[in-house]
């Protein structure tokens, strides 16, 4: 016969937020089976230590549960940063805090992680973004192109008949005028709106062509480590994009590390089958399983440039146009999936969430077991 204690147990181990209750001198005192996850502690582990351990100094949480506990009145607090050390990065969460009246002087605090709603949000702010260099796009290559063709055709017409000295200049015009030419090409794939060639693709035979490529030439001083699940089923992709996607972030991450004896770039692929979102316009909520990775071991992107990463023409490149992670931003949304940067002083991790191929002709429990060969 279960006891009254023994549900209570198993009622809040089946809620799937961290919840902890917290004795009067601020002890944790009890924490179900997702509180254990999110501090990184077993229950016994978290019992013997407080709340102040766990979350950043001053944190607005440990203020919070001064009220609560002063007031006796539960509250709801949004988006309160308790990243840190022990916990992790990019913690972001809504809180709910309420008074226990049958343990006076004891609270409860619920968490509800933001991290990853914010990411999908700032994901479609990158497509939108997107798509404003779609119509930008077309627009320059009509407007553009032609009269900068017609310049390029009058200077070599003028080289011709000028001077040795003026000729310098002429050739600064053609250079110039190819290099436009060129971005404004670049551009023109944001404009490419045709239907994606998408099949079963091995990401491990995918990211071994881009780890060959590197080696051969920009990472050839460069440790690359590969962390790989070999039981991943395939991708639902193009191969050839995906190779563009995975070529861009490597070739930034070996920018970002440089070629000294310490610098590591790691590729990654995990299964992550809790992973479902929905997109504006439709009701589906689509599972993006297949976690890819790109991490190294550089200085990181600073905090300013983050949230606008993937947008058009942010670059910190000195020569840099800016576009090479916006197109992967595109490539990656129009397979359907998620790309997002995790940034820490001690390196930076381009995360790629794609959906898995499903073999419709196969029964489902096939569908379950396929993995890569």
């Amino acid at each position: 016969m279960t006891t009254e204690a023994e549900a209570a147990q198993i009622l809040l181990n089946t809620i799937r937020r961290p919840v902890v209750m917290i004795g009067p001198e601020g002890n944790i005192t009890y924490a179900n089976a997702d509180a254990e996850d999110f501090f990184r502690s077993s229950a016994a582990g978290l019992s013997r230590k407080t709340l102040e351990h766990f979350v950043p100094f001053g944190s607005p949480i440990l203020a919070l549960v001064d009220q609560v506990r002063a007031r006796k009145a539960p509250v709801n607090e949004y988006r309160v940063d308790v990243s840190s050390p022990r916990v992790g990065i990019e913690k972001v969460v809504d809180l709910y805090v309420a008074p226990v009246p049958e343990y006076p002087g004891s609270v409860v605090v619920m968490f509800q992680e933001r991290s990853m709603a914010d990411k999908i949000d700032r994901q479609m702010t990158h497509r939108s973004a997107a798509r404003s260099v779609t119509g930008l796009a077309a627009m320059l290559a009509h407007e553009i192109k032609n009269p900068l063709s017609g310049i390029r055709g009058a200077a070599q017409l003028l080289e011709t008949a000028v001077s040795d000295e003026d000729r310098a200049l002429i050739r600064l015009i053609t250079d110039e005028t190819d290099r436009i030419v060129s971005l404004v090409d670049r551009m023109e794939i944001f404009s490419d709106e045709r239907p994606i060639d998408r099949y079963p693709v091995n990401i491990h035979v995918v990211l071994d062509h881009v780890k060959a490529i590197a080696k051969n030439g920009f990472a050839s001083q460069i440790r690359i480590i590969e962390d790989y699940d070999p039981s991943l089923p395939p991708v639902y992709a193009n191969r050839d994009q995906l190779i563009q996607v995975f070529l861009n972030l490597v070739k930034n991450a070996a920018e970002a590390v440089g070629n000294t004896p310490e610098s590591e770039i790691t590729l990654s692929t995990a299964f992550r089958p809790g992973m479902r979102v929905s997109f504006p316009g439709t009701q589906d909520r689509v599972s993006l399983p297949l976690e890819f990775c790109v991490k190294d071991n550089g200085p990181g992107v600073s905090d300013d440039i983050l949230p606008i990463l993937f947008d058009p023409f942010i670059t910190t490149k000195p020569n840099g146009s800016g576009l090479g992670l916006a197109l992967v931003a595109k490539i990656v949304g129009d397979h359907g999936g998620i790309i997002e940067c995790d940034s820490t002083p001690r390196g930076a991790t381009f995360r790629v969430l794609m959906p898995a191929w499903k073999d419709v002709s196969a029964p489902a429990e096939d569908e379950a077991e396929g993995g890569q060969e």
